[in-house]
């Protein structure tokens, strides 16, 4: 991606500049009209209108195909490798949303194979273990049980492979090397790999018998995966999937992406009200060295992040928000107020998300796709 920034389905790193990852990858800006479209089937949620979602393929050829009476289905996923944090919920939350909005089925894949492919330092009983912590924060969040399944990959394979296969038969290993990256030292599986995240684009229209569109959120790191799948979609006889892009949710210590790497500057799920509080307490902010230079010369919202978490997730009211700017820069609100404000907020969150994560743990096996039981 050059020397200023890094983004790959495995990592991201540096100052990512967002106009820049549109040109590269060749994904659309989400512009005011088809914003102004999107809100004509329901109120736009905060995470569009504020640019979060920002770049799309396909998604107004999504959209006349529903105009036209076709319903689509959604996609979406996590790689277990880890507690869920607030950056992995993000496009959850949106998808949530979507399926509101659109009465669309859901299919969440947990991508245990992947991690054990990619990480050594995981064996498959851990990513599995980690795929059932992860798929309760997916559930905690809403989604329509009836409308909903969970994929986890191991488990799921024999209704994967075979469109895998066909995937796998039209990707060269030229392209898999100029895609992502790998070289004589990447082992066979994770080349494989691609196939898998690629299958489950394709499974309505497999059942159903006929082409039915897909739509992911996700990501702008994982664009790399369904460039592919998109590439090979007609040649299979499937609709290339639609996707709808996010940036990244921050990190608490300035950085554009949470990060689980960095335990410190990290919201878990699972995280109790003593940690969020001392983890926010020690976030980056825009402040100034002391009390009397801020309440002088006032804060940089645009670089902090107590700030940012409030934009992407902690405060709908955009009126609000315009508030809190203008407290910061004019010194009215010192960054002591605002973390002490956001903790409550996050904590608050967890509570209710905490307890539906453990609701979830009746139904978990009622939505496992192909019925496999945990």
């Amino acid at each position: 991606m050059g020397p200023e920034f890094k983004v790959t389905p495995w990592e991201v790193s540096g100052d990512i500049d967002y106009d820049i990852l549109v040109e590269r990858f060749g994904t659309s800006h989400i512009d005011e009209s088809l914003k102004d479209r999107l809100a004509g089937y329901g109120e736009m949620h905060p995470l569009l209108r504020r640019n979060v979602f920002y770049s799309h393929r396909d998604l107004p050829w999504l959209l006349d195909r529903y105009d036209k009476g076709q319903s689509f289905f959604m996609y979406t996923g996590r790689g277990p490798s880890g507690h869920t944090h607030l950056g992995h919920l993000m496009p959850w939350i949106f998808a949530k949303h979507l399926q509101d909005l659109f009465g669309a089925n859901i299919y969440f894949q947990l991508t245990d194979d992947e991690k054990f492919l990619f990480r050594q330092d995981l064996e498959l009983s851990d990513t599995r273990s980690m795929a059932y912590e992860n798929a309760l924060d997916f559930l905690a969040l809403g989604f329509d049980p009836e409308k909903t399944r969970i994929i986890l990959d191991t488990e799921c394979i024999h209704s994967l492979y075979p469109l895998a296969l066909k995937v796998s038969k039209k990707i060269t290993f030229s392209t898999a090397k100029a895609v992502f990256g790998f070289d004589n030292s990447t082992n066979i599986g994770s080349i494989f790999y691609t196939s898998i995240q690629a299958a489950p684009c394709y499974l309505e229209s497999d059942r159903e018998g006929k082409q039915v569109p897909c739509l992911i959120p996700c990501g702008i790191d994982q664009d790399p995966h369904f460039r592919v799948a998109r590439d090979v979609a007609p040649g299979l006889g499937y609709p290339k999937p639609a996707l709808i892009y996010n940036k990244m949710f921050p990190g608490l210590e300035g950085g554009d992406k949470m990060s689980s790497s960095n335990p410190d500057a990290t919201i878990y799920t699972t995280d109790k009200p003593k940690t969020v509080k001392r983890k926010v307490g020690k976030a980056f902010t825009g402040g100034c060295v002391s009390a009397d230079e801020q309440r002088e010369k006032g804060g940089n919202p645009e670089i902090c992040a107590i700030f940012k978490y409030n934009y992407f997730l902690f405060e709908d009211d955009d009126s609000k928000l315009d508030e809190l700017t203008a407290r910061c820069r004019s010194g009215d609100i010192l960054c002591g107020e605002c973390k002490a404000e956001l903790s409550a907020k996050i904590n608050t969150f967890l509570e209710s998300h905490q307890a539906k994560r453990e609701e979830a743990r009746e139904f978990i096996d009622q939505v496992s796709f192909d019925g496999f039981r945990w």
